[in-house]
C-alpha cells in the first residue's frame, strides 16, 4: 500500500503486516490534525519505506514525534521510543486508498467528542452542497 502527503512532496510504501488500525479520539491528535479523530494503522517501522521526501519532525511531548510534510502539513506518522518501541503509527487517511483497511478498534474514548455519538443522524450529501 502507498500514500503520501496532500502535495506530494512525500511519498511512502506500507510492506507486511500492520497491528491494528486504530481510531484515536485523544485530544493531542485532535489539536495536530485538525479533526475530530485520527484513524492509525499501526505497523514495525521497517514496514514503512519512504519513496520520496522526509517529514520534518515535530517533538509533541517528551517521547512523542509526530512526523509531517514541511510544505503542505499534512502528518503522516507518529512515534514513541518508550511506548511503542520499533514500531509505527501511520496516518490511514493518508493512504492512497484508506478505505483499503477498515478500524479494528478505537481508543482514548473518554476523551471522545460528545457529539460523535449521534453523528449518523446529521442529513448526508454526496458531495457539497449545492453541487450535487
Amino acid at each position: 500500500m502507498d500514500g503520501g502527503c496532500h502535495c506530494g512532496a512525500i511519498r511512502y510504501r506500507l510492506a507486511g503486516d500492520f497491528a491494528n488500525h486504530t481510531l484515536c479520539h485523544c485530544s493531542d491528535c485532535r489539536r495536530a490534525s485538525g479533526a475530530p479523530m485520527v484513524g492509525w494503522i499501526m505497523m514495525a517501522r521497517e514496514g514503512v519505506a519512504l519513496l520520496q521526501g522526509s517529514p520534518q519532525i515535530y517533538a509533541s511531548s517528551e517521547h512523542a514525534r509526530r512526523h509531517f510534510c514541511a510544505a503542505c502539513g499534512t502528518g503522516l506518522f507518529y512515534t514513541n521510543d518508550t511506548m511503542l518501541p520499533g514500531l509505527i503509527d501511520v496516518q490511514s487517511a493518508t493512504l492512497d486508498d484508506p478505505g483499503a483497511v477498515p478500524p479494528t478498534d478505537q481508543i482514548q474514548i473518554a476523551e471522545r467528542l460528545g457529539w460523535m455519538t449521534g453523528i449518523d443522524a446529521l442529513p448526508v450529501h454526496a458531495r457539497y452542497p449545492g453541487m450535487e
